[in-house]
């Protein structure tokens, strides 16, 4: 969950492709004064997988699975209540990792890739730019960027690099046995080529293999792009090790914390390790989150262990020199996990983030709780909560379905209104998740998909 970038589904909790419910859900802000919701379709609710909403300019578009779990792009102009819906040729099937990845380009193409798990690239491409109708066939089923390592791809990511033009991340191989790629797109040619002539990390050297969990790459507010990831070894998620992390001011040139030169691809031997947590620490690929202070210093959030083996949220903060690593929680239990698929496991960490103080205040789902805490800028410790800005009214947060079990999803919003009082959310209703297994009927009803509108 865990990249996505990023979900609250996200490609962050990559062995989990959980759902995180309640007030984890948003990057913050007060309560909300107005809410619109309007709803887009009707759709599967028998497991979770993540679904896209991307605000560009006047228009909206929505990426998801429909009724039939057929997937589907929704499209207005944001003056408008009505949406052109556009099925696609592609079905999924009970895989929670398949998640629907948008972007669009500089010259308002819109781009989709969904339904892949160790799986080859399913790529769709709008013909015409967003302000133009679109029709059922407005998308050409490409399902090819470059041709080469594109048949056992997973996790993908869309962003923009320092120039602003797209990028495509996405893992190729397997859980213990990935490279991570990236690819940027030429809006003149509408063609994709290597961003990197290696592959950006990779876990096998000599007779070793594990592969790299990533979060980000995040742009922090120094422009620098920071990236924050964890070995794993196996398929089993209890195998992660290592907190790790680089920077790059382009997304090509890749560096340590203090400026040193990394050459490509990046590997357990050369990276630059935060915290060399263990296997069997407590460490979480999902349960991972790049934040910044007040000074725009990188903030390292991830859970591990204790020393009593207790469940706890840990920041690393580069001072003097070296990381610095502080205890943000105090959680009385301890989260246990393991094995491999989708795991039903609620639990979530937000970025730290600055608030409208200059404090920090952090967003996450524990055994514990839910909600923003407050954060000691100097001790990274928790200190109390914020009840004044929870980010999702309670009333949007309840399950409105009679199914038992069901939960509330919510997605950020990938683009951006211009308008810091205006945001999006996406919210729906399934079961949770079910280690990526089918359910036996009889199976809940679709729920309706809807794009929340909130004026703070």
């Amino acid at each position: 969950m865990g990249d996505r970038p990023t979900p609250v589904v996200r490609p962050g909790l990559r062995c989990l492709r959980i759902i995180v419910v309640a007030l984890a859900a948003t990057a913050g802000g007060a309560v909300a004064a107005n809410i619109e919701p309007l709803g887009v379709a009707p759709v599967w609710s028998a497991h979770p997988v993540g679904f896209a909403l991307l605000t560009s300019g006047d228009h909206q578009v929505v990426g998801f699975y429909d009724a039939d779990r057929r997937l589907t792009v929704a499209v207005r102009s944001l003056d408008e209540q009505s949406w052109t819906l556009v099925p696609l040729p592609k079905q999924t099937g009970w895989d929670s990792h398949n998640y629907v990845a948008l972007a669009v380009d500089r010259d308002g193409f819109v781009h989709l890739c969904a339904d892949m798990h160790v799986a080859p690239l399913v790529y769709f491409r709008s013909r015409h730019p967003l302000g133009e109708p679109f029709e059922p066939d407005s998308f050409e089923p490409l399902h090819r960027m470059t041709g080469d390592r594109e048949d056992r791809v997973t996790y993908p990511t869309f962003l923009h690099d320092a120039a602003g033009d797209l990028v495509f991340m996405y893992r190729d191989g397997s859980s213990g046995n990935g490279e991570q790629i990236l690819d940027r797109y030429d809006g003149a040619t509408r063609t994709w080529r290597r961003l990197l002539d290696a592959p950006l990390t990779s876990g096998t050297i000599d007779d070793e293999s594990m592969n790299a969990y990533l979060h980000g790459p995040v742009k922090g507010p120094d422009g620098v792009f920071h990236l924050a990831w964890v070995w794993r070894d196996t398929p089993d998620c209890e195998t992660c090790h290592d907190v790790c992390h680089a920077r790059s001011p382009d997304l090509v040139r890749w560096e340590r914390s203090d400026g040193t030169p990394l050459d490509l691809p990046i590997t357990p031997r050369t990276c630059e390790i935060v915290d060399p947590v263990p296997v069997g620490g407590g460490l979480l690929n999902g349960l991972l989150a790049i934040g910044f202070d007040t000074a725009g210093r990188p903030l390292l959030s991830y859970h591990r262990y204790d020393d009593q083996g207790r469940s706890q949220v840990y920041a690393a903060r580069r001072e003097n020199g070296g990381w610095r690593i502080r205890q943000t929680s105090a959680e009385p239990g301890r989260l246990e996990f393991s094995g491999r698929g989708s795991l039903p496991l609620r639990a979530w960490i937000g970025p730290v983030r600055t608030a409208g103080d200059g404090t920090l205040e952090q967003n996450y789902l524990l055994p514990s709780g839910a909600g923003p805490w407050r954060i000691d800028a100097e001790t990274l410790a928790a200190v109390g909560s914020t009840p004044d800005r929870q980010p999702i009214p309670t009333a949007l947060d309840r399950v409105e379905s009679a199914w038992p079990g069901m939960q509330v999803n919510w997605q950020f919003d990938a683009g951006s209104t211009g308008d810091p009082a205006r945001r999006f959310l996406l919210r729906w209703e399934t079961l949770g998740g079910n280690r990526d297994q089918p359910r036996p009927e009889p199976l809940p009803p679709p729920t309706m998909l809807r794009v929340i509108g909130i004026a703070d």
